[in-house]
């Protein structure tokens, strides 16, 4: 970093003689060159710790701070709360207690079918997505936001913690369209409903775009939202007397179900993951 000018803003003395033949502070300056203060330079096998938790896919960069705060987080058997710490990649970093290991970062594309439930265990013994993509990874992967057990379609998986609180997060205003089959037709004056809003217990909601599927049938709808609240598809339809017999989620932040047939998966590509990391 380059010194300071000491002179800026410095007042002249009292004894100061003004020449007005000459302009102020008239002084002839030194050719010898400035000697700059050494650049520290960054050790490349050290990491910020909530960026090694980030990576580890653990969390958010943020979230791992709130983490290493209360005091969640140990190096080498001592517990870190201090802000901007770093680590060396050899160090023994434990998370609760876990060792956390670096890993590539990986993104799984599945089309969910019915009867799995997004969770990583199940007390009760049902059946989830990770027995889906047991093979897809030796790392520990999370489903990035969830889908209902008998809701169909795609969900994303990674140990990118960064990218899950994008996805997940409404402010994104991430694209969802879903595929939405009811018991009867729905009526013209519901569908307007539904485009100007509806005021559900937990609060209203607004759809981005919901339609009729050309040649199908009036039972057959298509919604585009991008709120993240519970059973949200199912419950706004309910609202208005209609029961879900089927849901499918088509597109999920620009990814499709093209060539990636139920209870399939498979890696994105290069791009598919620039095109994530790009949304705003």
């Amino acid at each position: 970093m380059a010194k300071s000018d000491n002179t800026r803003g410095r007042r002249p003395s009292k004894n100061f003689k003004r020449d007005d033949n000459k302009k102020p502070f008239d002084k002839k300056i030194s050719s010898k060159p400035r000697q700059n203060a050494p650049r520290k330079t960054s050790n490349p096998d050290e990491i910020r710790l909530n960026r090694y938790i980030a990576n580890a896919g653990i969390c958010s960069r943020r979230e791992a701070d709130t983490f290493i705060a209360a005091g969640n987080v140990t190096v080498n058997g001592k517990t870190i709360t201090e802000m901007g710490f770093k680590v060396k990649r050899s160090d023994d970093v434990r998370f609760d207690g876990k060792r956390l290991n670096l890993e590539k970062k990986e993104y799984i594309l599945l089309n969910k079918p019915k009867n799995f439930i997004t969770t990583t265990s199940d007390e009760k013994g049902r059946r989830t997505v990770m027995e889906l993509i047991s093979s897809a990874s030796k790392n520990r992967l999370l489903p990035v936001g969830r889908l209902d057990r008998n809701t169909t379609g795609l969900l994303l998986f990674t140990n990118d913690g960064d990218l899950t609180k994008k996805l997940t997060h409404p402010k994104h205003n991430v694209r969802k369209i879903y595929h939405v089959h009811l018991d009867n037709n729905l009526s013209l004056g519901d569908l307007h409903k539904i485009e100007a809003g509806l005021e559900l217990e937990d609060g209203p909601i607004a759809v981005d775009g919901v339609s009729f599927i050309q040649g199908a049938p009036k039972r057959e709808v298509g919604v585009e939202i991008h709120s993240g609240r519970n059973r949200i598809v199912r419950r706004i339809f309910e609202h208005l007397g209609y029961n879900v017999t089927k849901l499918d989620r088509v597109i999920f932040a620009g990814l499709t179900k093209k060539d990636l047939p139920r209870g399939h998966w498979r890696h994105l590509t290069e791009q598919e993951v620039v095109n994530l990391k790009n949304i705003k």
